[in-house]
């Protein structure tokens, strides 16, 4: 097989692969059964109408009331080491969540915002009580002070907000704690009735289905739904699948979490475990979904008193961090059915990362390490096409023998190879071996959000964002052009042109790719380039006299 065929072998397989793994997520579903979801339904219908109401009607720009209109309304603001955040004193929800140490794809000087309603955006989190005078994500709260801040050497911050009337005292505690993504939220409720009440608490993240920051038509990434449980695992729900209702997950846990995906980030709820709740999605109209979930709270008898407690995760897909809030919860980075390879690169990478201290680095030493695991597979590949290219221009003298007699002139090629004792398929199976590893580690870098902002060296300080020089993938194209010329050059014109052509245009998506991705293939190459030559000189070097030259 010449270079021309182990090329188009090697994407015609490398798109297999990447489209069977959109498709086992696309046909991902789960069998429910149908009482589990009736009870569902039944309890997510006791949320207030207003939440589909609200949504539907209110300003873009600003917090809607239980009627649909647009108030002004006061904001509480929170400010610890890594968030600077907005409660609105109405509902008590998080409206704005900007994390200060990441910066938006816009600019770097401007931090991300994770929870908005602005500029066209919706994205917050919001919860409240269910029942007869309880408040809920529409009531007026109040606190003590309109501002809040985690001082030097406290290592916590608590913000309460209370909703107080004929019917029950609520209090809503947010509980921030230093270096930490994660917020616990906690519900007391005061009953102040002579009757016993059976409240229940619901918590919920509401988004539109646009895309998400880091998003490129080049390197689509999942953004949408996604719900966990020790039953059915990791389960993604598509913004389309909700506006269908052909949603599947599970509707009824006592484990697990539920929340929204985007590159490098993710927002989720964490119950606590062995409490019983119903998950629910909804698609409310105009581009907007909402997915969370209710909880039952004790019955709480006449001036008794009780709680509920949660704990939400508003930040970047740092998997260790992730694995140790909640079971299940670092699969948000997810590699898709190549995760059995992609995990062990994670983790390689993460462990050079732990020694050299610049992920750049780690890129380059994984490589080589990728590469000499490999190393007896590629040689074996390389004096394949070594002894193919001894052979071309035997080859040629065979296509200018037989001419247009595409017939004759195949049965000679294999003839040939049988008395050179060459294998045409040789230097495409090793390399089609190679290539699940070589498009895990593609998922790798391009999902982990530790390379977002990670500098390497001189000019490129975000291994994340695309070469600003185009250094590398000039550098990329110019090592795809030095492995052309180290290819057997196929007998025939036309595809001769065609290897010609085919590094420059490929190598052109390269420009628009993460400098990280560049730098591991431009590495990749340069080591292949070295060993490809080192064997390509040796064979040479042992042909045969009667080769014309």
């Amino acid at each position: 097989m010449d270079s021309a065929r182990i090329i188009a072998t090697v994407v015609f397989v490398g798109a297999l692969i990447l489209l069977g793994d959109a498709w086992l997520k696309k046909d991902q579903s789960l069998e429910v059964d149908s009482a589990l979801v009736a009870t569902t339904e039944q309890t997510i219908s006791t949320i207030p109408q207003a939440t589909i109401r609200d949504t539907e009607e209110r300003s873009d720009s600003q917090p809607f009331t239980s009627t649909g209109g647009a108030v002004s309304s006061d904001y509480i603001l929170v400010n610890t080491d890594v968030f600077s955040a907005k409660i609105d004193k109405l509902g008590a929800g998080i409206k704005e969540l900007v994390l200060t140490q990441h910066h938006s794809k816009d600019s770097k000087a401007e931090a991300l915002k994770l929870f908005e309603i602005d500029r066209g955006r919706t994205y917050i989190a919001e919860s409240g009580l269910i029942g007869d005078g309880l408040p809920n994500h529409n009531s007026l709260f109040n606190s003590e002070l309109s501002e809040y801040s985690l001082q030097t050497g406290v290592e916590r911050l608590r913000v309460t907000l209370v909703s107080d009337s004929d019917v029950s005292r609520v209090e809503k505690i947010y509980t921030f704690h230093r270096g930490s993504y994660a917020i616990d939220v906690e519900y007391k409720i005061k009953n102040k009735t002579s009757s016993t009440i059976i409240p229940s608490a619901y918590f919920q993240l509401l988004r539109d289905g646009g895309g998400a920051d880091g998003d490129t038509k080049l390197q689509p990434t999942y953004t949408g739904g996604a719900v966990y449980s020790e039953e059915v695992k990791f389960t993604k729900v598509d913004f389309k699948d909700m506006d269908r209702s052909k949603v599947k997950y599970p509707k009824v846990a006592n484990d697990g979490w539920v929340g929204f995906v985007q590159h490098y980030f993710v927002a989720a709820w964490l119950p606590e475990n062995g409490v019983t709740r119903e998950n629910f999605t909804r698609s409310l109209g105009n581009n907007l979904y909402a997915m969370g979930y209710v909880q039952g709270i004790s019955e709480i008898g006449s001036k008794g008193t009780g709680s509920v407690s949660t704990r939400l995760y508003a930040g970047p897909q740092e998997q260790e961090v992730l694995k140790s809030l909640a079971p299940g919860l670092n699969l948000v980075v997810d590699y898709g059915w190549l995760t059995i390879i992609a995990a062990p690169l994670f983790w390689l990478l993460s462990a050079i990362h732990g020694l050299v201290g610049n992920w750049g680095w780690s890129i380059v030493f994984l490589t080589v390490i990728i590469k000499l695991v490999f190393f007896p597979l590629s040689a074996a590949g390389y004096k394949s096409m070594a002894k193919m290219r001894v052979m071309a221009p035997r080859l040629k003298s065979l296509k200018e023998t037989y001419g247009d007699d595409k017939q004759k002139f195949q049965q000679a090629m294999m003839e040939l190879y049988r008395k050179e004792k060459i294998n045409p398929l040789g230097g495409c199976l090793p390399i089609l071996i190679q290539i699940p590893f070589f498009i895990a580690l593609y998922w790798v870098l391009l999902a982990s959000v530790e390379l977002r902002d990670a500098p390497f060296i001189f000019w490129i300080t975000d291994l994340s964002a695309k070469d600003p020089y185009y250094v590398l993938p000039v550098l990329m194209a110019a090592s795809m052009v030095a492995q052309s010329w180290l290819s057997p050059a196929p007998p025939d014109p036309i595809q001769a042109k065609v290897m010609k052509i085919m590094p420059l245009v490929f190598s052109i998506f390269f420009f628009f790719f993460a400098s990280g991705l560049v730098l591991y293939w431009l590495v990749n190459n340069v080591l292949s380039i070295a060993q490809q030559w080192t064997i390509t000189r040796a064979i040479e070097g042992k042909k045969p006299n009667n080769v014309k030259q």
